[in-house]
């Protein structure tokens, strides 16, 4: 990347004068590469992908705003987005991350209730965005449960179909997608803004103890879909979800919901990662089917 072009782009952006003094890579995430840019005196948070990914970054930052606006929780604050010829760009607030403790867990937790009372009239989103680099479709309907079905389970089992990965899981996929209303007899969801990929590589605590999330995958659907992610990769404390359930109390089947909601991204996972996730997704198709 041309840091020095980069840095005009930054200039642009927040009107005041930058120039990279060291660009230091980051560890961490499949999809994109990330530095941290220092300044003489500012330093931002930068992620590149391919050229072609510009709309991804822009996705992104249309979500970072979109929680922002909320006052709830807090979200590194997107500087600029753009393409050079080689790379697309996102830039975004530095911020330097601390312990996280019982009371920012707590406080997490209630916050997330706090984001989820925002809606709107549909379920979706103005845009199309991503989930990882998988393309997330976010056409509005009024139908949460086709909703979840046509724009989430359908498009990924398309996709998996596409990879190769046919027999038991489109077989059953396609049962389980063919019923999914009994799973939404008694419960009636309404649209909440989503992050949409919230696991704990997608939080942190800076170092005043706030709760921060980034890497939205944005939309506005059940907010269990949200709850349900964060239990999928070793899951957040008990304080957290003590706290969102004193804030916000959950339907008594989310667990079984939770599976629902879960399979999104393990086919997800499976589509982007490979065959080690075959057997997982099959096995909450079977799951699922067997509670009808």
């Amino acid at each position: 990347m041309n840091w020095e072009a980069l840095s005009r782009q930054i200039e642009s952006a927040t009107g005041r004068p930058f120039k990279v003094v060291a660009a230091q890579a980051l560890a961490g995430g499949d999809i994109n590469s990330s530095y941290r840019l220092q300044g003489n005196d500012a330093a931002y948070f930068v992620k590149l992908n391919h050229a072609s990914t510009l709309p991804m970054f822009e996705a992104e930052c249309l979500g970072l705003q979109e929680i922002a606006g909320t006052q709830t929780v807090m979200v590194p604050a997107p500087v600029a987005f753009g393409a050079s010829e080689e790379h697309a760009f996102l830039v975004l607030e530095h911020l330097e991350f601390g312990p996280s403790s019982q009371s920012s867990c707590r406080l997490l937790g209630r916050q997330l209730a706090q984001m989820h009372r925002q809606t709107r009239s549909y379920f979706g989103w103005s845009r199309d965005n991503t989930i990882g680099s998988t393309p997330q479709i976010n056409s509005p309907q009024d139908d949460w449960p086709s909703f979840w079905r046509d724009n989430r389970l359908a498009f990924q089992l398309k996709l998996a179909h596409q990879n190769g990965y046919r027999g038991r899981l489109q077989l059953n996929g396609e049962r389980l997608c063919s019923q999914l209303a009994c799973f939404f007899d008694r419960y009636r969801p309404e649209p909440s803004l989503l992050h949409g990929d919230l696991w704990a590589g997608n939080s942190a605590v800076d170092k005043s103890g706030r709760p921060v999330v980034y890497d939205p995958a944005c939309y506005y659907g059940d907010r269990e879909t949200d709850l349900a992610m964060t239990e999928l990769f070793g899951g957040y404390s008990q304080d957290f979800y003590a706290a969102y359930r004193e804030a916000w109390p959950l339907d008594p089947d989310y667990k079984t919901r939770k599976t629902l909601y879960n399979l999104y991204h393990i086919l997800n996972h499976l589509n982007l990662f490979g065959g080690g996730y075959l057997r997982q997704a099959e096995n909450m198709i079977d799951q699922l089917l067997s509670e009808l």
